[in-house]
C-alpha cells in the first residue's frame, strides 16, 4: 500500500467554511444562507404544482402502459420543454 499524502489545512479555507455555517444557521424566520429575497423559497411549490399537473395531464392522456411512464418523465423535465417552446414561440 501507498504511503498516504498528508493534506495541508488552508486556513483561508476553514475560515470561509466556518463563516458558511454561521450565516446558514436558522435566523429566525429569514431565508436560509442570507438571502433577502422575499419570495426566495417560491420556486420550489411551483415546480412542484407543476409537476403534478403535467404528471395527471400525461398520465391521463395515455394510451397504454410504456406511454404513461413515458408521461412521468416528461413531467419531471416539464421547464426544459416550457423554455424550448418560448424560445422557438419568439424566435430566437
Amino acid at each position: 500500500m501507498p504511503p498516504t499524502k498528508k493534506i495541508k489545512k488552508n486556513p483561508d479555507i476553514d475560515l470561509k467554511v466556518r463563516n458558511l455555517d454561521k450565516l446558514c444557521k436558522d435566523d429566525g424566520g429569514k431565508n436560509s444562507c442570507g438571502s433577502k429575497s422575499r419570495w426566495g423559497g417560491c420556486g420550489g411549490g411551483f415546480y412542484g404544482l407543476g409537476f403534478l399537473g403535467a404528471a395527471i395531464y400525461y398520465i391521463s392522456t395515455a394510451s397504454g402502459f410504456w406511454v404513461g411512464v413515458l408521461g412521468i418523465l416528461k413531467a419531471i423535465i416539464w421547464p426544459a420543454f416550457l423554455v424550448f417552446e418560448l424560445l422557438k414561440f419568439l424566435g430566437v
